[in-house]
C-alpha cells in the first residue's frame, strides 16, 4: 500500500495515463514527485520518479525507480502492476504474470492491478482467466469503464457476443467524457449491433 497522503494523486496519474492524457499526467506526476520531496517519502518520491519516465516511454529507467519504491515499500502493488507493464512494453513478457500476482498479493484490494492482469492474459489467449481478473477488479470498484472495454474484448474473443455488447454499453453509460475512447466503444457497440462502422 502506497502513503496516504498520496492515494489520490497517483489514482489521478493512473487515469490521466489511461486516458491518454500525457500533459495532465505529467502534471500531476511532477507535483506528487513535489509532495513526495517536500515530505521526505522516499518510496513515493521513487514512484512518481518512475512515472515520469514511464511519460516519457523510458522504461528501463522507470524500472529501475520502481525496484527502488518497492524496496522502501514492499507493500506497494503500483510499484509491481507498473514494473509489470514496463516490462511489456519492452517486449519481455517472463515474469510479468509474477509480477501482478505479487503485487496482488500485497495490494489486493488494489483494482488497478487486477485490471490490468487481465489485460494481460486476455492478451496471451487467457481469455476466461481474464474475465476473472476483470470481474475483480470491478468488485473493487465498479464505475471502471476501462475494465468494462477490456472485458468486452474478452467476451468477444470466447464468442460471447451478447455479453461483449453489454459490457461495451455498460462502459459508455459510464464514461465522463467524451473523445477517442468514447468514440472507439461507439464504433464496437455498432459493429456489434450489426451496424458496421
Amino acid at each position: 500500500m502506497n502513503h496516504p497522503d498520496f492515494t489520490q494523486i497517483r489514482r489521478d496519474v493512473d487515469e490521466a495515463i489511461t486516458f491518454n492524457d500525457r500533459l495532465k499526467a505529467k502534471a500531476l506526476a511532477a507535483e506528487g514527485l513535489r509532495q513526495a520531496q517536500e515530505k521526505e517519502c522516499l518510496g513515493e518520491v521513487m514512484y512518481f520518479q518512475a512515472q515520469l519516465k514511464i511519460i516519457e516511454e523510458n522504461f528501463l529507467e522507470a524500472i529501475c525507480y520502481l525496484d527502488q519504491a518497492i524496496g522502501y515499500n514492499s507493500s506497494d502493488g503500483a510499484a509491481f502492476n507498473d514494473k509489470a507493464l514496463c516490462l511489456v512494453e519492452l517486449g519481455m513478457i517472463d515474469g510479468v504474470e509474477e509480477l501482478f500476482n505479487e503485487g496482488i498479493d500485497v495490494e489486493p484490494d488494489y483494482a488497478t492491478i487486477h485490471h490490468n492482469k487481465g489485460w494481460f492474459l486476455n492478451n496471451l489467449g487467457r481469455h476466461r482467466e481474464a474475465l476473472g481478473c476483470f470481474e475483480k477488479a470491478l468488485k473493487l470498484e465498479p464505475g471502471r469503464v476501462v475494465t468494462y472495454e477490456n472485458m468486452a474484448d474478452a467476451y468477444e474473443n470466447i464468442g460471447l457476443m451478447a455479453e461483449a455488447l453489454k459490457s461495451y454499453k455498460k462502459a459508455l453509460a459510464l464514461m465522463r467524457l467524451s473523445g477517442p475512447i468514447r468514440n472507439q466503444i461507439e464504433r464496437e457497440i455498432r459493429r456489434l449491433e450489426g451496424s458496421g462502422d
